[in-house]
């Protein structure tokens, strides 16, 4: 699977977990960010989350984003397959987030 197909999938697994779970949905009400993933092998992607959903992804950096994410396409594909944690991306510097405490908080809920 490519990285836009990965990126597409895991927007779709997103937005299906969000309408079914209220009280993510009741959660995310009102947060609008741009969330920028660059991938130091792999090009850069960018995603809006709006009204408790993430829509328009789109190649190439945007003009602004709110959270940066920034890997890999080796731990990227891990963290979406769950055989890597956040966590453990973090300490290992394998995984950097920009942004907020509560975006980075934010950024669990993504995958």
């Amino acid at each position: 699977m490519t990285v836009e197909e990965t990126l597409a999938a895991l927007v779709e697994r997103f937005n299906r977990h969000a309408e079914r779970t209220p009280a993510m949905e009741e959660e995310l009400q009102g947060i609008e960010r741009t969330i920028e993933v660059r991938l130091k092998d792999g090009g850069t992607y960018a995603v809006d989350l709006r009204k408790g959903r993430l829509a328009d992804l789109r190649s190439g950096s945007p003009p602004k984003s709110d959270v940066k994410i920034i890997t890999d396409v080796a731990t990227f594909q891990g963290l979406v397959a769950k055989e890597i944690g956040p966590m453990k991306a973090l300490v290992t510097r394998r995984l950097a987030i920009e942004g907020s405490l509560e975006d980075k908080l934010l950024f669990r809920k993504l995958l």
